[in-house]
């Protein structure tokens, strides 16, 4: 039922739309029905799925670039409160600043667009692993502290097999919510790049196709987009099952 539910609701929207659409005789150009977005799917498949390559090349360069610097600036955090209360307020700013704004800063800064999309990916992104791994790094149970102490453990031991160990549940949480950011950055940033030829990304085109008025294309470049942002969520969920699945309680009873 898990599965058979969501699909069999799939469809009968499918079907209960592409019905309005010929009941009504909607022109295409206002709401095109589910046949017409699958047949432009069809028609455009070679150009769209080779702007989703390039959409996609952004956001995971900008989510692995997210994960090292993340991890690194957390690890720097935890290490002095000194630090942390210096440096995070910043990593805050720049988190709650709408990168539409930061947009046009970059753009004048760095002259290949392909960087700019990944810099601006790389921003929408890299703040949940700091914070999620910052609190898992801070999040150490204190008897297996005492006991680190105790052997007289050096300090990159404790953080090798005390502090990584328990930061990896928060790491791979704030993974997970960095790859839809990742997407979503990526996406916002070709919009107001305004990235155009064939090296152009999916929302390139998706803006292209709307002032055109060709609403199938555009619809099939945001399904797209959806398919390939749950996709990702997916990955990094079954990632994280297959790193915690045998020893950690958020994961024992996942089953895949």
């Amino acid at each position: 039922m898990k599965y058979f539910l969501p699909i069999f609701f799939l469809a009968l929207l499918l079907i209960v739309w592409e019905y309005l659409i010929i009941i009504y005789n909607i022109p295409e150009y206002i709401l095109p029905g589910p046949l017409g977005i699958y047949n432009s799917l069809i028609e455009n498949s070679y150009s769209l799925f080779s702007a989703l390559f390039i959409t996609l090349e952004v956001t995971v360069i900008a989510l692995m670039l997210s994960a090292i610097s993340g991890v690194t600036i957390a690890i720097l955090l935890s290490q002095s409160k000194f630090i942390e209360h210096t440096i995070l307020p910043y990593a805050v700013f720049i988190q709650v600043t709408p990168i539409v704004t930061i947009a046009p800063f970059i753009i004048i800064w760095v002259s290949d667009i392909f960087y700019v999309l990944v810099i601006l990916a790389w921003v929408s992104s890299v703040f949940p692993i700091i914070s999620n791994t910052l609190l898992g790094l801070k999040s150490i149970n204190n008897n297996l502290s005492d006991l680190f102490v105790i052997y007289n453990s050096s300090k990159f031991q404790r953080l090798r097999l005390l502090s990584f160990p328990s930061a990896l549940p928060y790491f791979l949480g704030g993974l997970r919510i960095s790859g839809g950011l990742a997407l979503i950055g990526t996406v916002v940033a070709e919009m107001v790049a305004g990235t155009g030829g064939e090296k152009s990304g999916l929302a390139s085109r998706l803006l292209e196709s709307t002032y055109r008025l060709d609403l199938s294309t555009a619809l099939a470049c945001f399904l797209l987009l959806s398919i390939t942002g749950y996709l990702l969520f997916s990955f990094l969920s079954v990632l994280s099952h297959i790193l915690l699945y045998k020893w950690h309680e958020s994961a024992l009873n996942d089953k895949y």
